[in-house]
C-alpha cells in the first residue's frame, strides 16, 4: 500500500463511504484532533511509568475506535465499526479513583510542568479537551442524522481529560516532583 495517494491534493479527503468532504469538515477537525491525542498518548507511553503501559495502550485503542466513527457516514458500515463502549468510561472512572486516592487534596490550580511526563500528562489532557469541543460541534451538526456522533463518545471524551489531569498529579508523587500551585500575579 502506497504512502500517498495525492487523492488529497486538492484539500479534500475520503470518508470511509468514499465519499469526498473538504479537509475543513467537521469530522475531519473531530477525528483529527482524536489522532493528535493518540499521539499525544503514546509519548506518555514512552514517557511515563511502564506500569501505565496497558492502561495507555488501551486508551490508545478507544480513541482508534471512536475516531473510525467519527470518519464514517455510513449507515452500511456502521455494523463493520469497533463499538464505542459505556464501559470504558467506567474503567477511567475507577483509574481516576485509584490514583486520587493517593493524592493530597487540591487546594489550588497548578501549573503544568515538573518533569516531561507530567508537562505531557497535561498536554494530553488540553487536547482532549479540544478533541472534546470539536466532537460536540460535531455532534450538534449530525442532529438528526442517521449516522451521529455515537453517545459514548463525548462522556469518554469528558472523562478522559479528567483522567489525564488526575494522572498528571499522580505522576508528580510517583516521580517525585513538586507541584507547583498557581498564584496569580497582581
Amino acid at each position: 500500500m502506497k504512502i500517498y495517494t495525492k487523492t488529497g491534493d486538492a484539500g479534500t479527503t475520503g470518508l470511509f463511504s468514499g465519499q469526498r468532504v473538504s479537509k475543513a469538515d467537521l469530522r475531519l477537525h473531530a477525528y483529527g484532533s482524536l489522532d493528535e491525542l493518540n499521539a499525544h498518548v503514546g509519548m506518555l507511553v514512552d514517557l511515563g511509568p511502564e506500569s501505565l503501559y496497558e492502561e495507555l495502550k488501551s486508551i490508545q485503542s478507544w480513541l482508534f475506535s471512536a475516531g473510525s466513527h467519527l470518519a464514517n457516514d455510513s449507515v452500511e458500515m456502521l455494523s463493520k465499526l469497533p463499538p464505542v463502549r459505556a464501559e470504558w468510561v467506567q474503567r477511567l472512572e475507577g483509574a481516576i479513583d485509584r490514583m486520587d486516592a493517593s493524592l493530597p487534596p487540591l487546594r489550588n490550580f497548578v501549573l503544568p510542568g515538573g518533569h516531561p511526563a507530567v508537562s505531557q500528562a497535561h498536554i494530553a489532557r488540553t487536547v482532549c479537551r479540544r478533541a472534546e469541543r470539536q466532537c460536540t460541534e460535531l455532534q450538534k451538526a449530525l442532529e438528526g442524522s442517521a449516522v451521529p456522533v455515537p453517545e459514548h463518545v463525548l462522556p469518554l471524551l469528558n472523562r478522559l481529560s479528567d483522567y489525564f489531569f488526575a494522572l498528571s498529579r499522580w505522576l508528580c508523587v510517583e516521580l517525585g516532583v513538586k507541584e507547583t500551585p498557581w498564584k496569580p500575579e497582581y
